[in-house]
């Protein structure tokens, strides 16, 4: 899985963008609320550390999007 950091979380229309590790911050990545699959959207925050996968956006196999989406421990 990959990692990255929650940039920009958009509550009311349910998405957010990843900035992956590594990333200089142009190839953030979007995610749908429903990607999210141990704990629920509407608790993540932006400044969060994530993993993911990555696979084509179906409506634009062009652009990436991510899914299970894991919110990782922060020890």
């Amino acid at each position: 899985m990959a990692t990255g950091t929650i940039k920009t979380i958009r509550d009311d229309k349910g998405f957010g963008f990843i900035t992956p590790d590594g990333s200089t911050g142009r190839n953030d990545i979007f995610f749908h609320a429903t990607s999210v699959t141990n704990t629920t959207f509407d608790t993540l925050q932006e400044g969060q550390r994530v993993e993911f996968t990555e696979e084509p956006d179906p409506r634009d196999p062009s652009r990436r999007r991510a899914v299970n989406v894991e919110l990782m421990d922060e020890d």
